[in-house]
């Protein structure tokens, strides 16, 4: 017999090949807190994996079929054998199914080297979804910050959100709120605004999982993305050490903002704000029962000191941070297990703000002005099962309950209304014009917070060829909330403040709100509006889910699943005004192992994804809410609080709330569909060789059902009239509208109306065309092409390019055009009016993309690592009031919310209203974002265990910015703005980071 050397070669080559992609693979068939290992041997083989770090082991018989799986793995190395046999080196990763086969000539496999692990983007054919997965060590070698959001922003298809959110993300185009964040298998979400998430002290991470697109039926409660993160844990070796991390302020070239003391429209970038960061952990971790009970304890402890300078004055921010995590895994026996987390995220902060005297832009400079103090976070517990119940079957269960705290104080919230000067000759810094209020001028419940329980039942059955995997899930949200406007002494009639707005007027003008006319010679005018809303409330989300990941060949992966949910949101009398039950949610794809060694992976799916409604919703919709204003002519300003001195009314206070808790079935539509979207992606991944890969995605996102308030019932009115309804009748109809009233914008509407007046509700249905609103659309399209060669002990990277297009006529929960944070009652569909060149490119519409991170060993005890992006910037609008003239002019009760721009200039008096609309994303783009990090590592060999680095953010200083002013006009009386088009958001200023760890 011949024997062809070189054939063998390509096979041991190939298979080699395979192995090592898989290695790093993750697969959708895995929970969210543990891996896999599987793959195929000779049937009635012993398998034995082991971890020797923790004592365990397990050893299955191969089935019939010859394929074999080791279920619910926690994260680490392991050490798997066949028949006795030498063992072999097997790393599992969160998410992931690791490949080994055994299949053929198993002494030729174990030969094999391999190589290649450490791998963000893995060619999986096992998996169907798109993820990246970020370890420890990956992350320590890059200069990426040290949070959850700024490991997600390394992966393909998210951007930067609008920092008027905080430090968050966006994914395929949807909103920064419609994310979901996990830590060991607990949803920690704030589902208050979605704007928040209970975050582990970053030295506690082993690793994070961002779930882009595609993720299977197990995930739900999102439309954007999934970042999941798995703590450290204990092994049975003691190890015990500490890091500092130093940002000092003298090496900083300072915080931005734009700044325009003529108030003509120019501006000048100032650069004095600093921040000096100061964070140390101190961790420790081992047995407590060797091969049985494991600890990992860390505390937190973190001083910053930030001066910020505004327009008004200067701010110096002093953050203490005490925060610290506990994990301990007793492992009952090698078929059970039991682990706990419990952790600590709590932030407090300790303001005081300076009003600026004039020509003055230092920090704590001119008159103090007074002190906030804001404590964020909580206390989070987390205890989850494992069971290996037969070799096929394994179970968990998990229970969790997290606390949040939002309450916030100041010292001036008693004496101090909130006033805004927006007059061409308003002044800027001294106490007189723009007040002594603090922060964002309203105050917060003092036990304004959340509280988290939550359950769930997960496992995985094996059954030939199928991977049948099924759960269940529970969570009940409370939440207290509520807030009055800051100058609580200041109103007599109620317990809350007012805002004071200054406005320039012409005469003629309708005001917005009340309606009222501006008499003649009235050139400035006072608005007053109050404001207050609170109460207790609960909502409750529930799942389950079925899922299987059907092996149809060797070659071709299926995978079907569905997901049903069902959400309940109640109002702060305890009634339930949202009660949506079994919605359904589709889930399928395929891989295919093209060439049958894991080599090249074509793969696709198709899915549906829901989001549950936001407590925000409940604290808006469903609570007690006082909400009024009122005009007066302006003659002076009180010197003592920046008041204004008033003088004649001008016209009826005007009532957008009256404080009473609505019935429930009186402010939600009847047929209510929670907010959903579809997504299609088709994608490829291709090895080129042992190290290097290559892949492409292209993804389509479709909002099929927006949920939004309507505030506007004109339209239903005239239907009503139109057929048949009395006049009184019709007029209740508008009213149970005109309040506010959540849908579906676009979709037919099924109110209940008090039609006699006699307190007992009808159902009404109103046809779509009735209301005069559109459909609320958002379409996500982009094409991701990435290349990612593995680290090697050498160096690593990876360059991603995204082309990306996002149009329709919402973001989603939050608005970033205008910083409006009411996830899921923004203002853009209370009026149709507001709608009128609603549709057109969004925000999170940033077309091009580029990505280049990597890391390279200059020597044996140094490391370079560095990351690139450049990304081009978002549309931006031009904001004016809706005119007067124009077919919804209600609508110009909003002020500088519609896509008129300069209507009532006072130059031109107003005019053809059609020919000053400019639709959404149609006023231009803001310019390219730059931004270059560095990292030097060493890692001195004559002290073993020590580490230190320096790091540089944004390294050549980039003055670049996200976004600008999007309001051209002012929101009461539309006379323009000098701020239009002025730069927010800039990339974060050069810092440098020094860091020192010990470990030993």
């Amino acid at each position: 017999m011949t024997i062809n050397t070189r054939s063998n070669r390509q096979r041991r080559k190939a298979l080699a090949l395979a192995v090592a992609l898989c290695f790093a693979a993750g697969a959708q068939a895995q929970t969210n807190t543990a891996g896999a290992v599987t793959g195929r041997a000779v049937a009635g083989d012993t398998l034995t994996i082991s971890n020797p770090a923790t004592g365990f082991s397990r050893t299955i018989t191969v089935g019939g079929d010859g394929s074999y799986r080791f279920a619910q793995l926690p994260t680490g190395q392991y050490q798997l054998s066949r028949n006795g046999g030498a063992a072999r080196s097997v790393t599992v990763n969160v998410g992931t199914a690791t490949g080994v086969d055994f299949a053929g000539d198993a002494t030729t496999l174990d030969a094999v080297t391999v190589v290649g692990s450490g791998v963000v983007n893995p060619i999986d054919v096992s998996s169907v979804e798109s993820a990246t997965i970020m370890t420890e060590a990956q992350i320590d070698r890059l200069p990426v910050g040290r949070d959850a959001t700024s490991v997600a922003l390394l992966a393909p298809g998210t951007v930067r959100g609008d920092n008027r959110f905080g430090n968050l993300a966006s994914f395929g185009g949807a909103s920064v709120a419609e994310n979901v964040y996990y830590v060991n298998g607990f949803n920690v979400t704030n589902i208050v605004k979605g704007l928040a998430f209970s975050q582990i002290p970053f030295e506690a991470l082993a690793e994070q999982q961002v779930k882009t697109g595609g993720y299977g039926a197990e995930f739900g409660r999102s439309l954007g993305g999934v970042i999941n993160m798995i703590t450290k844990r204990g092994t049975n070796e003691w190890k015990f050490g500490g890091n500092v991390y130093w940002s000092p302020d003298s090496l900083a070239s300072g915080l931005r903002f734009a700044y325009d003391p003529q108030r003509d429209g120019s501006y000048t970038v100032e650069e004095g704000g600093k921040r000096d960061e100061l964070r140390y952990n101190l961790y420790a971790s081992g047995p407590l029962v060797k091969d049985r009970l494991f600890v990992f304890a860390l505390y937190q402890g973190q001083k910053n000191d930030e001066g910020q300078i505004f327009e008004g004055g200067s701010g110096m921010i002093k953050e203490d941070s005490p925060q610290g995590l506990v994990k301990l895994d007793w492992q009952i026996s090698d078929d059970h297990s039991l682990e706990l987390t419990a952790f600590r995220d709590t932030l407090e902060t300790d303001t005081v703000t300076y009003l600026r005297t004039a020509g003055d832009l230092g920090l704590g400079g001119g008159t103090e002005n007074g002190r906030s103090y804001a404590k964020t976070g909580g206390e989070n517990y987390v205890l989850r099962w494992n069971g290996y119940i037969t070799d096929n079957l394994t179970l968990s269960a998990l229970y969790g309950r997290g606390e949040y705290s939002r309450g916030a104080t100041d010292t001036n919230s008693a004496k101090c209304p909130l006033v805004v000067d927006a007059r061409s000759s308003a002044a800027v810094g001294p106490l007189g014009v723009q007040g002594c209020w603090i922060g964002t001028g309203q105050v917060a419940d003092a036990n304004a917070g959340d509280v988290r329980k939550a359950w769930r039942f997960d496992g995985e059955w094996a059954l030939g060829d199928h991977l049948i995997r099924f759960g269940l899930d529970r969570e009940e949200f409370s939440t207290v909330d509520g807030s009055v406007y800051t100058g609580t002494d200041y109103e007599p009639e109620t317990p809350g403040g007012v805002y004071w707005r200054y406005s320039n007027v012409i005469a003629g003008q309708v005001l917005p709100g009340n309606g009222a006319v501006v008499p003649g010679g009235i050139t400035e005018v006072v608005r007053l509006r109050y404001f207050e809303n609170g109460g207790s409330f609960v909502t409750r989300n529930s799942a389950w889910y079925i899922e299987d990941n059907w092996s149809v060949t060797d070659n071709f992966l299926a995978y079907l699943g569905i997901r049903n949910e069902s959400f309940t949101n109640l109002n702060s009398l305890g009634g339930a005004f949202i009660d949506v039950k079994n919605t359904w949610a589709p889930r399928l794809g395929f891989s295919w192992d093209v060439r049958g060694d894991s080599s090249l992976k074509v793969f696709g799916n198709a899915g549906r994804y829901y989001i549950p409604v936001y407590a925000n919703t409940n604290v808006r919709l469903a609570g007690s809410e006082l909400d009024y204003i009122e005009y007066y002519t302006f003659t002076g300003i009180d010197p003592a609080t920046g008041a204004p001195t008033l003088g004649t009314k001008i016209g009826d206070r005007f009532y957008t709330g009256d404080g009473d808790v609505p019935d429930p079935k009186a402010v939600v539509d009847n047929e209510l569909t929670p907010m959903y979207q579809d997504e299609y992606i088709l994608g490829m991944q291709l090895a080129l060789s042992e190290k290097w890969s290559l892949g492409l995605r292209g993804i389509h996102r479709n909002l099929k059902s927006g949920m939004d308030d309507v505030c506007d019932g004109t339209g239903a009115q005239k239907w009503a009239v139109a057929n048949g309804y009395t006049p009184d009748e019709a007029e209740a109809i508008r009213d149970a509208i005109g309040h506010c009233f959540l849908t579906n914008p676009g979709n037919d509407l099924s109110i209940n109306a008090d039609l006699k007046g006699d307190g007992k509700l009808v159902r009404v249905d109103v046809p779509a065309s009735a209301m005069g609103y559109p459909m609320a659309k958002r379409k996500y399209s982009a094409l991701e092409v990435f290349v990612e060669r593995s680290w090697d002990e050498k160096w690593s990277m990876q360059a991603s390019y995204t082309w990306a297009r996002s149009v329709g006529n919402t973001e989603g929960y939050v608005r970033s055009d205008n910083g409006q944070d009411d996830a899921g009652i923004t203002t853009s569909f209370d009026f149709p009016g507001l709608m009128d060149g609603g549709y057109g490119y969004l925000p999170n519409d940033r077309r091009h993309s580029l990505k280049v991170f990597g890391a390279y060993k200059l020597a044996e005890e140094w490391t370079l690592g560095a990351s690139l992006l450049v990304q081009s910037g978002r549309p931006y609008n031009c904001f004016g009031v809706y005119p007067d003239s124009g077919p919804n002019p209600t609508a110009g009760n909003y002020g500088a919310e519609s896509f008129y721009c300069g209507y009532y200039d006072p130059e031109t008096g107003g005019g053809d209203y059609a020919s000053y609309l400019k639709p959404r994303g149609t006023a231009g783009r803001v310019g390219w974002a730059h931004e270059l990090d560095l990292r030097l590592g060493y890692e001195p060999k004559w002290a073993p265990g020590l580490r230190l680095s320096v790091a540089v953010r944004n390294a050549l200083d980039s003055k670049d910015y996200y976004r600008v002013q999007d309001a051209r006009d002012d929101g009461t009386a539309g006379a323009p703005l000098s701020t239009y088009l002025h730069p927010r958001g800039f990339v974060a200023p050069r810092t440098v980071t020094f860091s020192v760890q010990y470990d030993f």
